[in-house]
């Protein structure tokens, strides 16, 4: 080994607390990068590379057929903007059952002659493509499971057409449920029903803006009712990139909290090695060391930490992505996602490129000292700040040991500005994570909608044979409603899942807190109970406040593929949690609610017109305001029962929610209750939240992780200067122990010393964490497509963000403790000996 080499392995020996805070603060920072930049890569991997490949549509759009001909659509393909075009397409809204006995939901059939090529080519993933009549491809995206040589049938059409199975296929830009060939659609169109789709590709569709325009032009020359729908490849990107473009704009904010730390750090403490190994680096220029190679020295010695503290970040940064990347790929049959080895590269190089320019920016200082004045500089610190502050602490009412650590910073004024730095962004971290966890808790109320004192939940939905449901299950499949729409997804369920239901999370939220017993009541063979029954002894219960139930069909949008959830109350529900973003609640019928993402896959705003489909005849609501609620993706609308009495007159699948009155004690209420519904087979329980979805506790388990790392990262800090501190001082430290002062009063003294860095560190730091917060948490609601109100924004209160200004005072006393107890331990005669 050279020399150069000796003189680095012998720093980083003898300074293990600066080699430790270096490689920790590394460590973090390439970890919080690595997750951070790996979402932001990954997030649109899957879909960007199937819309490529399958040259997805920018814009699908639904038209009436009785509106406008073939001919004027197909004209639409030399609009301006348009590079390619695909249609038109016969479409039309139909009901299956397959033989399997499955739900009945509505779902949109296109007829297309063959999978396509140039505008969303349908990728077949089994199966094959119907070549005559009788055949049909499902979407693998479809609420209809589907399998090979399945026999679906649609009774409520005239002559009852079924059809076999014969591919399963997914369009990336879901233009469709189902395809069969175009000779197959009068017998799937009902009298005066059907329309047409047009698909386009734009020369620029980058932006919403973009997308606005190519629909101008293309309808420019139509009908102005002709167009009944819309769905942009934004909308549907935006939803495939959802689960891990939320955790994006929350990892940048840790990540770059992370890397300005490392930057601060670093360069703190190679500047610290520097100023207190003056005479050190006197020695090697004297024995020949070049200015160069003492400059190499000091850099080595830091990145030799750094690059120990960047292989564990890389392996914590892979370890931290498993849970949020297991099941991304999974919408476009990707088996697995890992990060890519470019965001490994780039994050290293980049933090240790950073790490070396300042590290070397610090050791420039040693390179330039003459080799004299290194050799004539003792151990001691410069004695010549801070003597105004010692002289105004010296007239002060205090204990001598307090007045002497008050003092201190303004000795060390840089020394002490990079501790109160490091202080100031682990308080930032911390205000930051409380507020995100107050707000996703205020998201899963939001999203629970579950504020009534006593629930009684819905019976299961049948979804054939062997099913929690079972076949007798009046509210499901076999409902007698005759419209075709399940009603299977209501406010309150009992335990299941629902097929086709993608969020994940929707099935868990949505169930009912009972035994199994209990589920076997609800869901044996028999009729649903009639709600009215239920609200009469609901209603005659003594005890009961306010009271609402509610009911979810499912229907369909033009214009959009999959169905909706619509919820139907009876009663005001204005009290049930349901939380506003805009607008207002529903007042009479005819008018809904819906979410953030109804709005924007649908294109429309407050106070606009949908028509709902897939009913016993469609039904148009007017929508009067916005809603929070992440559920089923945000497909959901919200509506008065009465509104879909024409088109769904027997809402059987009800759940009740109750308020008591004041003064009624729950339990008791809701044993009384469930006695008078024991005639009907079915049982009340308890209200109350749930637990938060995977989601939440994945996001709050990392912001718990990285905000220990910084925390952590930012007390090493404190402790790395302190030390410093102590060390330059032990000969002043000796003479203040032979006068007198006690071990209890040197740690006093050092404690004290970081103790107005850590207050006013702290006292920045809240309103910083609080800005962050209002930052962050937009950026995420936007990522998954939500708008947030401010009841889920403005969480921080006054008797909270007092504890958190005192946390920079916990994190500064941390750090200090080590020095402090090194300090008094230290013996008076040997401190007195020392240079």
């Amino acid at each position: 080994m050279n020399a150069l080499g000796k003189v680095v392995r012998s720093g980083v020996g003898r300074r293990r607390v600066q080699t430790l805070v270096i490689g920790l603060a590394t460590m973090m920072a390439v970890a919080a990068s690595v997750l951070g930049g790996s979402l932001l890569v990954l997030s649109g991997a899957p879909f960007g590379d199937a819309f490529a490949r399958q040259h997805g549509a920018h814009l699908s759009m639904e038209f009436d057929a009785g509106e406008v001909s073939a001919g004027q659509l197909a004209r639409t393909e030399d609009a301006a903007g348009v590079s390619a075009a695909a249609g038109p397409f016969r479409t039309a809204t139909v009901t299956p059952r397959s033989d399997g006995a499955g739900p009945q939901w509505p779902m949109t059939v296109a007829g297309r002659g063959g999978p396509g090529r140039d505008v969303d080519e349908v990728a077949l993933l089994d199966g094959r493509w119907p070549t005559r009549s009788g055949e049909i491809v499902l979407s693998a995206d479809a609420a209809l499971i589907p399998t090979l040589g399945m026999k679906v049938t649609f009774p409520e059409l005239s002559g009852g057409p079924t059809l076999t199975v014969v591919g399963i296929a997914r369009s990336v830009t879901q233009t469709a449920d189902a395809w069969v060939v175009p000779a197959q659609m009068p017998a799937l169109t009902a009298p005066g029903g059907g329309g047409y789709q047009m698909l386009y590709r734009f020369a620029g569709a980058g932006t919403a803006a973009r997308i606005t325009a190519g629909r101008k032009a293309v309808t420019a020359s139509l009908p102005p009712e002709a167009a009944v729908g819309r769905q942009s490849w934004l909308t549907v990107k935006r939803t495939a990139e959802r689960d891990t473009a939320l955790y994006v704009p929350f990892l940048i904010a840790f990540g770059s909290l992370g890397l300005v730390m490392s930057v601060l750090i670093v360069g703190n403490v190679v500047a610290s090695a520097v100023g207190t190994s003056t005479r050190r680096i006197g020695v090697l220029k004297a024995v020949g060391f070049t200015p160069a190679q003492v400059v190499r020295a000091y850099v080595g010695q830091a990145l030799i930490p750094a690059a120990a503290g960047t292989v564990l970040g890389l392996l914590a940064g892979h370890l931290l992505a498993v849970p949020v990347l297991a099941e991304t790929g999974e919408v476009y049959g990707t088996s697995s996602l890992a990060i890519a080895p470019s965001v490994d590269l780039s994050v290293t190089a980049g933090v240790l490129g950073l790490v070396a320019a300042t590290a070397w920016a610090s050791a420039w200082r040693a390179g330039r000292l003459r080799t004299v004045d290194a050799l004539a500089v003792g151990r001691g610190a410069a004695s010549g700040r801070g003597r105004w502050a010692a002289r105004l602490a010296g007239r002060l009412p205090l204990p001598q040991p307090v007045a002497l650590g008050l003092v201190r910073p303004f000795a060390r004024p840089a020394r002490a500005l990079a501790m109160g730095t490091a202080i100031l962004f682990g308080a930032v971290a911390v205000t930051f994570t409380v507020g995100m966890g107050a707000s996703l808790n205020e998201v899963m109320k939001a999203k629970a909608h579950d504020v009534a004192d006593v629930v009684v939940p819905a019976p299961l939905p049948d979804f054939g044979p062997g099913s929690p449901g079972g076949a007798g299950n009046a509210g499901g499949a076999g409902s007698p409603g005759g419209a075709g729409v399940s009603e299977g997804t209501g406010p309150e369920k009992q335990p299941g899942s629902q097929p086709g239901d993608q969020s994940g999370e929707q099935s868990g939220e949505q169930s009912g807190e009972q035994s199994g017993s209990q589920a076997a009541t609800q869901s044996g063979a028999g009729p649903d109970p009639d709600p009215d029954a239920v609200a009469a002894v609901v209603e005659a219960a003594a005890g009961t406040g306010k009271y609402y139930r509610a009911a979810t069909v499912r229907a369909t949008v033009s214009g959009l593929t999959g169905t909706v959830d619509v919820v139907a109350f009876t009663g005001d529900a204005s009290w049930g949690g349901y939380t506003m973003v805009s607008g207002r609640w529903i007042g009479r019928p005819g008018e809904a609610v819906v979410p953030t993402p109804f709005l924007s896959a649908t294109g429309t705003r407050v106070g606009d017109r949908i028509t709902l489909n897939g009913l016993a005849e469609p039904v148009t609501v007017r929508i009067v305001g916005e809603v929070l609620d992440p559920r089923n993706n945000g497909m959901q609308l919200f509506t008065d029962a009465a509104t879909l009495t024409a088109a769904r007159p027997d809402l059987t699948d009800t759940s009740h929610h109750i308020a008591v009155a004041a003064g009624t004690d729950v339990s008791a209420y809701v044993a009384a209750l469930n006695k008078d519904l024991a005639p009907l087979g079915i049982t009340a329980r308890t209200g109350g939240l749930g637990a938060g979805g995977d989601m939440v506790v994945t996001l709050n388990a990392l912001s718990a992780i990285l905000t220990l790392m910084l925390v952590a990262v930012a007390a090493l800090g404190v402790l790395n200067g302190v030390l410093l501190d102590t060390r330059e001082r032990v000969r002043e430290i000796g003479v203040h122990k032979a006068l007198g002062m006690t071990p209890r009063q040197t740690v006093a003294m050092v404690l004290t010393s970081v103790a107005v860095t850590g207050l006013v560190a702290g006292a920045l730091g809240v309103p910083l964490g609080v800005t962050l917060h209002g930052w962050v948490l937009p950026a995420m609601g936007d990522s998954v497509g939500l708008r947030l109100p401010d009841s889920v924004l403005a969480v921080y209160h006054v008797a909270e963000l007092l504890p958190l200004a005192l946390g920079g005072l916990l994190i500064a006393t941390l750090g200090a403790l080590l020095p402090a107890g090194w300090a008094a331990g230290s013996r008076t005669a040997t401190a007195l000996r020392t240079e």
